[in-house]
């Protein structure tokens, strides 16, 4: 059984793994391989729903950890946490939106909205990775 103190740990490799498969997905979709855009894109939202598990039950059985900088620090690290937090919600409905008309094949609609998604949803992937280094690291 995986131990609940590795669990922050786990969730920013999988937070890292979801930005890579999306920026390799991002270049694939420019190359017009599109085969190699719908594993990546595929992959991201996979690790992103494991996160979201791994996440939940982490601060359901330990909680949250207090920020123990300060100064320029601590503000720092309360704007990234809030931008992070706010658009962690956010970015769900934009993801299902968007990975089901892709698979739908309405993709006349999926690229406009894709266009949205998938700088917020790199933003929320690199922002989780940061939080963490500044919670566990800093």
């Amino acid at each position: 059984m995986l131990r609940l103190a590795l669990l922050p740990t786990v969730n920013a490799v999988l937070n890292a793994t979801a930005a890579v498969a999306l920026l390799t997905g991002y270049a694939a979709v420019r190359r017009r391989r599109i085969g190699l855009h719908r594993v990546c894109m595929l992959t991201a939202f996979a690790v992103s729903v494991l996160f979201l598990a791994s996440y939940i039950t982490y601060h359901y059985q330990v909680g949250s950890r207090p920020f123990g900088g300060t100064g320029w620090v601590r503000v720092v690290y309360f704007v990234i946490l809030i931008s992070h937090t706010i658009l962690a919600v956010a970015i769900v409905p934009l993801v299902l939106i968007t990975l089901y008309r892709a698979l739908t094949a309405q993709f006349a609609r999926h690229v406009p909205v894709a266009r949205w998604t998938f700088p917020l949803w790199l933003y929320v992937s690199v922002t989780g990775v940061v939080v963490y280094w500044m919670l566990y690291h800093g």
